[in-house]
C-alpha cells in the first residue's frame, strides 16, 4: 500500500515530465517562487504552480474570505468564510503536494516591509497578483532592482472576454485603468523598464465599475465574472514554468 502510495505521488508529477523533459522538471522542483496576492488571480497561479511540481513557495496575503469572494476565489467556500485565505490555501497546497517547501505569511504588504520580504529568501521567480497599486509598484520597483524576475497580473475586473487576455510588456498595455496607474507610479518611481504583464485587451465595461468606500486602500471596486481572474492565474502560472 505504501509503495503504491509513492507510486501515484511520483505518477503526478511524471505526467508533466513527460511534457517538459527531466532536466526542466529537475529544475522546477528546485525552484523557489513567492506569490504575493492570493485573491482571484493570484491563487489560481499558485496552485498551478504547485501542481507543476515547484519544491519551494512562498504565498502572501493578509486578506481573510468573504462572501463577496465566492463568485471567483479559488479558498472562497461558505465553510471557509472569515478564515485567512493564506491558510486555507496553504492546507490546499500542501494537500497536492504533500513535499512542497511552503512558507506562509499571512500579513498585508507595505512599502517598508517588502525589501525585508525580498531579502528573507532566495527567489527564482516572482507573481504579482496584488490590487492596490502603492505595494504592488514598490514590490516591481524592489524586484526589478534586485535583478529577480517578476510577472505581474493587470486588471481582469470588468471584462469577460478570455480570448482577449494577453502577454505583454506594461508599457505597451491598452484598455486596463489599473496598467495606466501602475506606469504612472514607476514612471514616479524613476522605473521604466521592461516589465512582462498579463492583460486584456478589452474594453472594460463601465457599468461594472463601482465607487466603494469600504475595500482597504481603494476608491473603486469592479465586477468580476468567475472565470476570467483564474485565466489571468493560469497565464501567470505558464509564463513561470515556462522560464524556470
Amino acid at each position: 500500500m505504501v509503495q503504491e502510495k509513492l507510486m501515484e505521488r511520483d505518477d503526478w508529477q511524471q505526467r508533466t515530465e513527460l511534457l517538459l523533459g527531466e532536466e526542466k522538471m529537475n529544475r522546477i522542483r528546485n525552484s523557489h517562487v513567492l506569490v504575493v496576492g492570493l485573491g482571484g488571480v493570484g491563487a489560481y497561479a499558485a496552485e498551478m504552480i504547485c501542481r507543476a511540481g515547484v519544491g519551494r513557495m512562498t504565498i502572501v496575503d493578509a486578506d481573510t474570505v468573504q462572501p463577496t469572494n465566492l463568485n471567483r476565489q479559488l479558498p472562497a467556500l461558505h465553510s471557509t468564510l472569515g478564515m485567512s485565505k493564506a491558510e486555507v490555501l496553504a492546507t490546499r497546497y500542501k494537500d497536492i503536494n504533500p513535499d512542497i517547501a511552503l512558507t506562509v505569511l499571512p500579513v498585508y504588504l507595505k512599502d517598508e516591509n517588502i525589501p525585508e520580504l525580498l531579502d528573507a529568501g532566495k527567489y527564482d521567480f516572482i507573481v504579482d497578483a496584488i490590487d492596490t497599486i502603492s505595494p504592488k509598484c514598490f514590490l516591481i520597483y524592489e524586484a526589478t532592482k534586485r535583478r529577480i524576475r517578476i510577472v505581474s497580473s493587470m486588471g481582469a475586473g470588468a471584462k469577460s472576454d478570455i480570448t482577449q487576455v494577453r502577454f505583454a510588456d506594461l508599457w505597451d498595455t491598452y484598455h486596463c485603468g489599473l496598467s495606466k496607474a501602475v506606469r504612472k507610479r514607476l514612471q514616479k518611481m524613476g522605473m521604466k523598464r521592461t516589465l512582462p504583464v498579463v492583460f486584456s485587451t478589452e474594453q472594460a465595461d463601465a457599468k461594472a465599475v463601482l465607487l466603494t468606500d469600504d475595500e482597504q486602500n481603494k476608491k473603486s471596486t469592479c465586477g468580476t465574472v468567475s472565470y476570467m481572474p483564474a485565466v489571468f492565474g493560469c497565464y501567470l502560472a505558464e509564463y513561470v514554468i515556462k522560464r524556470l
